[in-house]
């Protein structure tokens, strides 16, 4: 394996040759999930190589563990002495120490967003904004401005500038965009350029349309495609300052889609129409309903984006602005209960075809039948609590919407009658 001793130190914190391996819930799986990944992993890789192993985050079976710096306190140059002591024995393991590995740490955790800002500035000077925000600031006495936030200042010789670097451990909590500022507002103070920043990795979806929602909601911007709140937000941080940001290779959700799209309303439209037609139960009159209704309300938004920013609806703008979004929002949201539909449907079919020879074969299939149809039931009563929220906002649009769009509009607002 690896020979730690062999590589060039650099200026991250380490501990070993594999310094850390967290799991991390990203799509239909759970933290305790991942709890166990970390305990598996961290038993093999100990028994495998003979190597100290130690868990953190939400796998750590101390408190003072809990926390990766507080476990990497020291590094690599304090193992010898620490393996000695009982307070931080390995959770799997020999304490002893093994030049050249050092010691692994493992263990569950929420995303980990790792954020740089650059800064034409000292290593010094970076790593003192780097102490006025992190959560851990400068001390018991000091603490910082940001919780869930740890922070350090670097030197990155190969840009020639210096860098504010963060882990945002909890995004939810201590946002980007938050982060981003508060760098800003101290290196204001002391009269520091900021000169865009950097994701280092990957980062979530929500992370970056959290920040886009905040800079639209700041300036009094009206932006609606996800595409383009991605975009404001590489601009608005200066994402791109040290190299391409590209998103679908950046952003973790882009990168897990899977290629193999057999969702229904990936279909073209010919094919959704054959499938339709074709001799099975599903896609039936539920998934035709939701993409009906997703084509009313994107009529809808058309209207409205007919009307808004001309000069002759000036006027109208502010009107528009407040009626495009429901619209534009109930279209996707209506689009995937297109799925959702034939989905629910098709439990139930499997419920029905489930073996009923015995006693507790025929209460298991019942209990699956009931389940199934409370499924089905419920996608398309959302879809009609869905649909009638739109009402309102439509009797609106097709009052102050561009008169050139009325037929669309009229087609947009040809509900059951009883909606009338």
């Amino acid at each position: 394996h690896l020979h730690f001793l062999n590589h060039v130190f650099g200026e991250h914190p380490r501990t070993g040759a594999l310094d850390v391996c967290p799991f991390i819930p990203v799509q239909n799986v759970s933290m305790e999930d991942c709890v166990r990944c970390a305990e598996t992993f961290g038993q093999r890789l100990a028994e495998m190589l003979h190597v100290p192993v130690y868990l953190y985050g939400e796998a750590a079976r101390r408190e003072t563990r809990r926390s990766l710096p507080s476990v990497r306190a020291g590094e690599y140059e304090a193992l010898p002495d620490k393996l000695k002591s009982a307070d931080w024995s390995p959770d799997f393991g020999p304490a002893e120490f093994v030049p050249s590995w050092g010691a692994t740490v493992t263990g569950a955790r929420k995303f980990l967003i790792a954020f740089n800002v650059n800064v034409i500035a000292t290593k010094e000077q970076a790593h003192r904004i780097a102490l006025d925000v992190r959560e851990q600031g400068r001390g018991k006495t000091q603490p910082g401005r940001l919780q869930k936030v740890q922070g350090m200042g670097w030197y990155l010789d190969e840009s020639n500038m210096a860098q504010v670097s963060t882990n945002i451990l909890d995004y939810e909590l201590t946002p980007l965009h938050t982060v981003h500022q508060e760098i800003c507002s101290v290196a204001k103070e002391l009269k520091l350029p900021v000169v865009g920043s950097q994701i280092v990795g990957l980062i979530p979806l929500k992370a970056v349309l959290d920040s886009a929602d905040f800079f639209i909601q700041r300036d009094g911007l009206f932006i609606l495609e996800e595409e383009h709140k991605v975009r404001l937000v590489i601009s608005e941080l200066g994402l791109d300052s040290l190299g391409p940001f590209n998103p679908k290779d950046r952003i973790i959700e882009y990168m897990v889609q899977s290629g193999d799209d057999s969702r229904l309303v990936s279909l073209s439209l010919q094919q959704f129409v054959q499938s339709v037609g074709a001799r099975t139960a599903a896609p039936g009159g539920g998934s035709v309903s939701a993409a009906v209704a997703a084509m009313g309300a994107a009529l809808g938004a058309m209207v409205g984006q007919m009307t808004y920013g001309k000069r002759q609806f000036d006027h109208l703008d502010g009107v528009m602005r407040r009626l495009i979004p429901p619209f534009h929002q109930a279209a996707k949201e209506l689009l995937l209960m297109v799925d959702a539909d034939s989905t629910a449907f098709n439990s139930y079919m499997a419920a029905l075809k489930m073996p009923k020879t015995s006693l507790d074969e025929i209460k298991r299939r019942e209990a699956a039948m009931q389940a199934g149809l409370q499924r089905a039931v419920s996608v398309p009563l959302a879809l009609a609590e869905r649909v009638g929220v739109l009402w309102a906002p439509l009797k609106e649009m097709v009052v102050n919407g561009n008169i050139a769009c009325k037929s669309d509009a009229q087609v947009t607002r040809t509900p059951p009658k009883h909606l009338n």
